[in-house]
């Protein structure tokens, strides 16, 4: 067997540019460990997730049916289906990322929920609703990116997907 063929990957290397492109040095590609850390929609989920923490803690302490809570979890389980499905196929990614959005619908109803028992005001009603908003629209701008760049593709494994940084392989 050729050298090239024995060797695997690393998870932090990057992929060598081919053909005209220009290399940038590596201390200009700050890419964490983790690719999906490297999404603006990680991001986005994490600043959501810390709004939702930070308001549940304001509902009222008898809150008998667990509103806070449930809330709280469906917040921060869009960030683990994402993190959970990036280091899978291609096709089992979006799969994740499927879930990762019905969470995102669990909150627009613990949202709709929270307004009508008095927990949340109408601007806070407002501002998670916008956020739930853009949160969707990202994840299905995502699913769709990787499903179009999905087709054609057998195994499903992929190695460059563009959201929208730069190319990552999602496979850790």
């Amino acid at each position: 067997m050729r050298e090239e063929e024995q060797r695997e990957p690393m998870e932090d290397q990057e992929q060598q540019p081919q053909g005209d492109q220009e290399q940038q040095p590596r201390e200009e590609r700050n890419f964490s460990f983790f690719r999906f850390e490297d999404l603006r929609l990680y991001e986005k989920v994490l600043t959501y997730t810390q709004w939702v923490h930070d308001t549940t803690r304001l509902f009222p302490e008898l809150d008998d049916d667990g509103l806070a809570a449930r809330f709280r979890n469906a917040s921060q389980s869009i960030a683990i289906r994402i993190a959970e499905g990036s280091g899978r196929t291609k096709s089992q990614f979006i799969y994740h990322l499927k879930l990762s959005k019905s969470c995102i619908r669990e909150c627009v109803v613990l949202t709709t929920i929270a307004h009508r028992f008095g927990y949340l005001g109408e601007e806070a009603y407002e501002d998670s609703r916008g956020q739930l908003i853009e949160l969707s629209k990202m994840m299905g701008a995502l699913i769709s990116s990787l499903q179009r760049t999905n087709n054609g593709n057998p195994n499903g494994n992929y190695s460059n997907h563009s959201q929208p940084t730069q190319n990552h392989n999602f496979n850790q």
